[in-house]
């Protein structure tokens, strides 16, 4: 526990929303079930697993210490999430421990703004260690017409637009999800040049496929969520669709979150599945994202279409 209070008498939290201790990384021995993330102004801690009393009471003081150096006389505000394992997925349990949590709740990277609920559900609206990949889109979709797979709260259409994408379509089961995609768009003022698609992908690909072809495809499926997505069953069939939908070099950043399935796996699909995809590079993570194993981290890599 003691890596965890040290990164958090250290922190220096900055405008945007960020990641303070990354535990799940394995390189504080006994931290493992432990993250801290900054979504301002509110503290996020989560725990996998039943928290043990003594350590959520020393986070808390070692919150309300932080914070008095450097809170500048506001309140404390600090949500902890307890996730317990339940099979493939697991429940999550979020109690407000201290202050209050703006609503709407709104933060920003990069110069993007993100409306985010850190009291519910283990999805926030914005994952904090795919920050490199929205820059890469960003600095990547001048003149692009793109299409976002997996959309969720449209995060990359965001840096897509802002970057000078001419066109994004962003496909999406979750129309709540969608909802929240669309309101990033107008809290950023990117309202009209896009399109939102409350479809299952794997039976709308005669829709997906008329709207294109498409300079930049970007897929970020979950890892496992039944009904819709289970990696090692689905990725193969995502990606023999990939060269389908690319203009002749065009590019696809294709995003797995899986600790247990290595880049290699990933790589040799790509190989077997869609041979006239080439890789160009996988992107770092962020530093705060820090893991013992590059296979065990988020893996990102882009491939363009020979």
């Amino acid at each position: 526990m003691q890596a965890v209070i040290d990164a958090v008498a250290s922190a220096k939290p900055s405008a945007d929303a960020c990641r303070i201790f990354h535990g799940r990384g394995g390189l504080y021995p006994g931290c493992e079930d432990w993250t801290v993330d900054w979504y301002p102004p509110v503290w996020v801690a989560t725990h996998f697993g039943a928290a043990p009393a003594a350590e959520v009471q020393a986070l808390g003081e070692a919150l309300a210490a932080r914070w008095a150096q450097i809170g500048q006389g506001q309140p404390l505000n600090w949500v902890l999430q307890r996730r317990q394992p339940d099979g493939p997925a697991s429940r999550a349990v979020t109690e407000l421990m201290a202050g209050s949590v703006p609503e709407p709740h709104v933060v920003t990277e990069d110069g993007a703004r993100y409306r985010v609920n850190v009291l519910k559900g283990q999805n926030r609206g914005l994952f904090l260690d795919m920050a490199e990949g929205r820059r890469w889109v960003r600095q990547n979709a001048q003149g692009a017409k793109v299409l976002n797979l997996f959309a969720y709260t449209c995060a990359f259409s965001v840096a897509a637009l802002q970057g000078g994408a001419r066109e994004v379509v962003n496909l999406d089961m979750a129309q709540g999800a969608l909802g929240t995609g669309q309101e990033n768009h107008r809290l950023n003022g990117l309202q009209g040049q896009t399109r939102f698609l409350a479809h299952d992908l794997f039976s709308s690909w005669g829709k997906v496929t008329r709207l294109g072809p498409y300079d930049l495809v970007i897929a970020d499926p979950p890892s496992y969520q039944k009904g819709s997505f289970v990696a090692q069953k689905d990725w193969p069939r995502l990606l023999r669709r990939l060269p389908d939908l690319l203009q002749p070099g065009g590019r696809a950043l294709i995003c797995l979150n899986a600790p247990e399935i290595p880049e290699s796996w990933l790589r040799s699909q790509l190989a077997q599945e869609a041979p006239a995809l080439v890789v160009e590079q996988r992107l770092p993570n962020p530093p705060a994202f820090a893991d013992i194993s590059p296979d065990r981290a988020l893996k990102v890599l882009v491939a363009r279409l020979a």
